[in-house]
Order: structure tokens, then sequence, then C-alpha cells
């Protein structure tokens, strides 16, 4: 990723401009001084944090398109998940947890022409997984982190950042790796800048005290779409011809890794007695840590398959991701496979169908010579960091129920409960 081939911004109109590098500065500044500042950054913002919208900048609280330039506001801080097996007869239990909430574009409830405010809109209001953040093949982007500070938990006045896992960074100070980067405090903001060239699928999470906070739930999926998603219907390529409704993991120029559907399955694993810990602040259990929560997307089976939102013991929806997956006969689906749990490797299958693995860790299979290299298989084990891009191909497939699940038989439950964790549905109508 090289900034200097990042196209300019269409600015000219505008009093002045933001470069990276005075984002940069900015933000230092406010993660560094006594009195922190929340303040939201991207192009033709006017400074005051008027809140950023997807695909535009602002300019005094009126949108602005620039084709180009894509902007996300997050939040960092705490809440609570809901997980399926009953602590006690009849209710289910809630976990305490780190992590992300969107905030991009949001305005003050009272009056939508001034900002959201960013500790009202974060605090207790997390998400699992966090927020998905997808961006184009040739766009700039524009990320503000605003660590908002802890609700359960004012005593931990922890730092957070952003790592796009895999991700070729234009700068380490962009990297969110504490050591080389700046690690916004409690009340304070930093703007990541982002060349987004290179496409496919990534995970994000906080890598302060990464083992940690990564384990309590920071972390995320990401993924950018290439530019071969932009030529028009009818367009030959190599003899495949591209029809409306179609999409490429790749720039394959031959269609084969076209898809009309596609997925983000994310296997996360929690110990609860780690988080308990946390919330009750006693000593961290770090050598005893053992995910008895393993979970696609936030969730386990049964949840999985509720298409619906979870809301925790605070009324808040902080499961808004399901991973019931559907399909018409004939379509392929994509899933967007990867691993963030810290301790273990996890396999996974789908009986009937067949897995077609077409890119690993952002990269295609493709050989030195372009040749074609995906692998049909009937199960993928995923590590720690990895990602997968795989895609099923539901032609001639008898319509019904599949599952896709973990081999690793113990991985088939909510903590004592079984019959859960590592499963979804895959309906083929």
């Amino acid at each position: 990723m090289n900034t200097q081939n990042s196209k300019p911004m269409k600015a000219k109109s505008l009093a002045s401009k933001i470069t990276p590098m005075a984002l940069v500065i900015a933000s230092a500044i406010g993660a560094s001084t006594a009195q922190a500042v929340l303040n939201v950054q991207c192009p033709g913002d006017d400074g005051i944090g008027a809140g950023a919208v997807k695909g535009d900048a602002i300019v005094d609280n009126t949108s602005v398109s620039y084709s180009n330039v894509l902007c996300y506001h997050l939040s960092a801080s705490d809440g609570y998940i809901n997980l399926p097996d009953e602590t006690q007869p009849g209710s289910s239990r809630n976990l305490y947890f780190f992590s992300y909430n969107d905030l991009t574009g949001m305005t003050d409830p009272a009056d939508n022409t001034k900002p959201i405010d960013p500790p009202t809109a974060g605090q207790l209001r997390s998400k699992l997984p966090a927020p998905t953040v997808i961006g184009k093949e040739g766009q700039e982007l524009y990320l503000t982190l605003s660590n908002v500070g802890m609700q359960v938990r004012p005593d931990l006045p922890d730092a957070h950042t952003v790592h796009y896992h895999g991700f070729p960074q234009a700068s380490a100070i962009y990297d969110g790796v504490p050591s080389a980067s700046i690690s916004p405090n409690s009340m304070a903001s930093f703007t990541y800048y982002y060349n987004l060239v290179e496409p496919g699928t990534y995970i994000y999470h906080c890598h302060f005290e990464a083992t940690e906070h990564m384990q309590m739930g920071m972390i995320g999926n990401l993924w950018i779409e290439p530019k071969q998603n932009d030529i028009s219907p009818g367009t030959s390529l190599s003899g495949y011809i591209h029809q409306t409704g179609d999409k490429y993991v790749y720039n394959d120029s031959d269609g084969s890794t076209v898809y009309q559907k596609e997925y983000p399955v994310q296997i996360i694993a929690f110990d609860g007695e780690f988080h308990d810990a946390s919330e009750s602040i006693t000593a961290l259990p770090f050598a005893s840590m053992e995910d008895k929560y393993p979970m696609i997307n936030g969730r386990g089976y049964p949840d999985t398959v509720d298409p619906a939102g979870i809301s925790n013991k605070e009324g808040y929806e902080a499961q808004d991701m399901s991973s019931l997956i559907s399909a018409t006969a004939g379509e392929k689906i994509l899933l967007r496979l990867s691993n963030v749990s810290v301790i273990n490797a996890y396999t996974m299958t789908a009986p009937g169908l067949t897995l077609e693995l077409v890119g690993r860790g952002a990269r295609v299979y493709r050989g030195a010579n372009n040749e074609n290299l995906h692998q049909k298989t009937s199960q993928v084990t995923v590590a720690g960091g990895d990602v997968f891009e795989v895609i099923i191909n539901t032609a001639g497939v008898t319509p019904g129920t599949y599952f896709l699940y973990t081999t690793n038989l113990n991985a088939l439950s909510n903590d004592q409960e079984d019959n859960g964790g590592l499963m979804t549905e895959i309906m083929i109508n």
C-alpha cells in the first residue's frame, strides 16, 4: 500500500483539507493531553466531530459525496452479551465483554443537526462481533476510533486500537500495534487512514493487550470488494458472462470467484470464568484460559439460526448478526470464514455440500501462470488468525436444510449445555 499513489481529494471548495498526517498529529495531541478529545475526522469534516457518513464526507453537517472516500466512526467500550445456556432454570447467562460499536453518521436524537455524543452512544453499546467494515478497491478509508471508556469498569483506563490483521499498511502508525502506533486512551480519538488497494477478506481486533482484549471480544469482520464487481452485465470474462447480481471475491478475469450470496462466518470463543474475573476485578486466569463458549458470529447454536437480534440484560441488542445461511438452488454462496479465537483451531464441515477454497489470507488461489488452484474439500481447518474464502455451489443440490458445524465435538456445546456451540444451518430453497 502506497499513499503516494492515492487519488487527490476533490476538496478545493473547502477552507482546509485534512491530510492523513494532520489526522495523526491531531489525534496524537488528543490522546496525550490531560483533557482528552473525542473528535471524528473525515475529509471535508469541519473538525467538530459532525459525524462521518459511509461513502461521504461532512461539511457543516451537509453530506458531500466523494466517490473514492469511505469514512467510519467506531466507539470502544464494554457491555454484556446473552448466552443460550441456562445458569439458572429459565434464565440465560449474561456475560461481560469488551468490543466496538458503529457510530458512523449518528446524530443527536434531540437535534439531528448536531453530532451524537460518543460516550452516550458507545458506553454499554458494544457489539459481538464488532461492526463489519466493508470497502471497495480504490477507496481511501478514514476510520475514527473513539475510546469512550468503560461503564461497568470505570476504574479500568485501558487504551484501545484497531489492528487490521493481514492488511498492508502505509505506515506503522496506522497498524494498531501499541509499540509502533498511537493507542487512544479513555475519552480520546484516533483516525486511521488506509488506501484500499488489495481486495480480500480480513479481520480486525484491538491490539492493546491483545490476548486479553481479543478474549474479551474486541474482534470484527473486514473485507474489500474488487473492482471487477463494477463491470457491466453481459461482459465476458474468458468465457464467463457477467450477470446482474454477480459479485466476485477477487479480480479473477475469468469469473472463477463469482458468487450471488455472501455471509461472514467468524469463529469466536470465550472463557466465561475469564470474563467473570474481569467484571469482578479479580486476577485474570491467563494460564488456565479455556474457551467453553465457541460461537459463530457471537452466538452459539441454536441462537446462530435466530434471524432476529439478541438483547442482553440491559435491553440492548448486542448480538445483531444471525448466522442463518440461505440461498436459492443454483446460486453460489460465499462464506468469509475466519477464526479469531486466541486458543484453538477448529475444523468446519458441511455434509452433503462441497466446500471450494478460493483464497486464504486475502490471497486468491492462483498459480504462477495464473492457473486456477482452487481446492474442493469436505472440511477446512481454521487456526487462530486464519481467514478463508469458501464458495458453495448449490447447482444440483437437493433443496433442504444442511448443517455447517465443527468436527471438534467438544465445541458443539454452550459451556455445560450440549447441542450448541459452533453450528449453524444452510437452507437451500
